[in-house]
């Protein structure tokens, strides 16, 4: 297990209690599988009467199995492979992304994905704001800053990687699309582990959480996924009706959520500063524990609440060990 070295000012108690966590922590890591963490030419055991098959940052040498690079060691049936840490985003089709919009260009917009390259989205795998399922016309590509603009947060899935390693996104769900009302955090992509779940519904406090695999973390203020007819009727609806008023209503967000949206990302921040997966259960743990210590909002980032959260992430994987 690799911890990140933080640059705190910790008192001399302070720095001796967060050193016994991160000692607790690599103790427990090592238990689980003294094989994990590797560090360059470092020997992987195999078992040589067994066929074995090499993987990336794997080469054989004199008979042994030496690492080629830094990482954890992972075993797939036969094949041996040393996954790297700290690595930049391995995108893979079906990825679950969040992106900002930094070009609106012909039939497409520009995504910027904490990738080497940019996403692309067409304005083909766009669902029409209206709902409607048609072709796209020359009204639609004239009326594209309707639906993105520059800066615009955005969530996708990877559709395809092309040759050149471009990513091509679709967003033809109503759960995808523009982010409002949050805040976009940025992570180290190798804390987000993929699963089958990344949009997360915090009900307790109104509040949407969009684990991105590329690092990008959205929090925001819940939003109904609704019925695109529905969506229809309603738009109608408020064309009669609407007025100055109640658009001003309806942009406003209350303070409490916009204080539970700061709490949540500062508990991602800290999180992130320590080297810890980020799970939405992982958050939740961290939020509730800043609520139960009586920490505000932005002591969350102080170096008591870092210690604090070491000692119970340290307790937390212990009691795990026991069941």
């Amino acid at each position: 297990m690799m911890m990140k070295k933080i640059q705190l000012p910790f008192t001399q108690t302070q720095k001796v209690r967060y050193e016994r966590a991160i000692e607790r922590l690599q103790s427990l890591s090592s238990t689980v599988n003294s094989d994990a963490s590797v560090i360059v030419t470092d020997t992987i055991p195999v078992n040589h009467e067994d066929a074995f098959l090499k993987g990336h940052g794997t080469s054989e040498v004199d008979g042994e199995l030496l690492a080629t690079v830094c990482g954890v060691v992972e075993r797939v049936d036969k094949l041996v492979y040393v996954r790297t840490l700290r690595a930049r985003y391995k995108p893979e089709v079906g990825d679950i992304v969040v992106g900002r919009v930094i070009e609106v260009a012909q039939k497409r917009w520009r995504v910027e994905l904490n990738f080497t390259q940019d996403g692309v989205l067409m304005l083909s795998s766009m669902n029409m704001p209206d709902g409607s399922q048609r072709r796209r016309t020359s009204v639609d590509e004239l009326n594209m800053r309707n639906i993105f603009v520059e800066h615009d947060v955005v969530c996708a899935e990877v559709r395809s990687i092309q040759h050149d390693g471009s990513l091509q996104l679709h967003a033809r769900s109503q759960k995808y699309g523009k982010l409002e009302k949050g805040q976009l955090l940025k992570v180290d992509p190798y804390l987000v582990k993929r699963s089958k779940h990344h949009f997360h519904y915090i009900e307790s406090l109104g509040i949407d959480l969009i684990i991105g695999c590329n690092g990008f973390i959205w929090v925001g203020e819940h939003v109904e996924v609704r019925d695109p007819v529905m969506m229809i009727d309603d738009q109608k609806d408020a064309e009669m009706i609407s007025s100055s008023s109640t658009t001003k209503e309806q942009s406003h967000t209350p303070l409490e959520t916009r204080q539970n949206i700061c709490r949540i990302g500062n508990a991602i921040r800290v999180l992130s500063n320590l080297g810890f997966t980020v799970t939405v259960e992982v958050i939740t743990e961290t939020l509730n524990l800043s609520i139960s210590k009586n920490i505000d909002i932005h002591n969350m980032l102080g170096s008591e609440f870092h210690v604090v959260v070491a000692e119970n992430e340290a307790e937390r994987r212990r009691e795990k060990r026991k069941k």
